[in-house]
């Protein structure tokens, strides 16, 4: 059933008359004749019965008037939020963020803008680690993600440094290098010597826990891989029970307070904790795009009063 057709025939019922009804409707009258036949004719019934004055609806037609405005404010109400997500204002997006990304500021920050500035949008929120995020991305299971450092670079998907800010030291309370190092105080990573680390990573996998291993060789400090688990809390609750100690990013600093002490490390570029921005480099519609501007334009505003590095506008992907 046309929607134009019913759409002709409500005016037409409206105002009784086919000539004031084609002039509402910004038309002739021969046309809206012919649209109003032509439903007629769809629907086997008489709508309208011709006088001198105009038209006067018939029973049938007044069976049909209540369903045919119905659908008629339907379909405008389904127009109208079609034209709202074409301009990235409405419509469903899938956000996932790893535990260590979601315990930095900017990660609750950018969701709140987006819910105060975009009602119409409905986030479908996620939480995974970085393999698992990069694999959603790549499948196009989610829109946006929000991790440390990507474990791998599949096709199609882009990556982009928005914020960094260091690594601390995650002790266990009471551990010998908490002890011998004031809250005040930076621990060399030759501290580590024969220490048990806990790590969050896919072995083989780049990475900030990649990274520190390297370091670790190049400085010859030998250490043992006590666990590599797939998620900074359960690396952080490790600590917490006294298996090994571990690097986290700065913002996860007071996790655990009755358990965990924080120290800071040396000034590193290796061992800096990024925030990065994932999606997917097809999806351009607009409500994709709004959010990835909102969250650029976040961590520029956050970085400055945070005293954190802003990213370099870094966006890859493997060709």
């Amino acid at each position: 059933m046309d929607i134009h057709r019913l759409r002709c025939f409500l005016t037409v019922a409206d105002t009784g008359h086919v000539t004031r009804a084609a002039a509402r409707l910004g038309m002739q009258q021969p046309p809206l004749s012919q649209q109003i036949r032509a439903l007629e004719t769809e629907l086997g019934v008489r709508l309208f019965e011709r006088h001198a004055k105009g038209v006067l609806i018939t029973p049938p037609g007044r069976e049909l008037l209540a369903g045919a405005r119905a659908l008629v404010e339907q379909f405008d109400r389904l127009a109208a939020r079609m034209q709202r997500v074409a301009a990235g204002h409405a419509g469903t997006l899938g956000v996932a963020f790893t535990s260590s990304a979601a315990a930095h500021a900017f990660t609750p920050r950018v969701l709140r803008e987006c819910r105060a500035t975009q009602p119409g949008v409905e986030l479908r929120i996620g939480e995974a680690n970085a393999a698992e995020i990069i694999e959603s991305i790549a499948a196009r299971r989610i829109e946006v993600g929000f991790l440390r450092v990507p474990v791998a670079r599949p096709e199609g998907v882009c990556f982009e440094t928005l914020l960094t800010e260091p690594a601390v030291l995650a002790l266990p309370v009471g551990h010998p290098i908490a002890r011998q190092h004031k809250p005040s105080a930076v621990v060399p990573l030759q501290a580590l010597q024969d220490e048990k680390l806990i790590l969050v990573r896919r072995p083989g996998a780049p990475g900030l826990y990649a990274n520190l291993l390297t370091r670790l060789q190049q400085l010859g400090v030998a250490v043992q891989v006590a666990a590599e688990v797939e998620r900074m809390m359960s690396n952080i609750n490790l600590v917490a029970s006294g298996s090994g100690v571990s690097i986290v990013p700065a913002s996860m600093r007071g996790t655990h307070p009755h358990s965990v002490v924080y120290r800071d490390l040396p000034a590193d570029p290796a061992l800096e904790a990024p925030i990065t921005l994932a999606w997917h480099r097809n999806n351009d519609d607009a409500l994709s795009l709004r959010f990835l501007e909102l969250a650029r334009r976040t961590a520029a505003t956050l970085a400055p009063a945070a005293g954190l590095s802003r990213g370099r506008r870094r966006a890859s992907a493997t060709a």
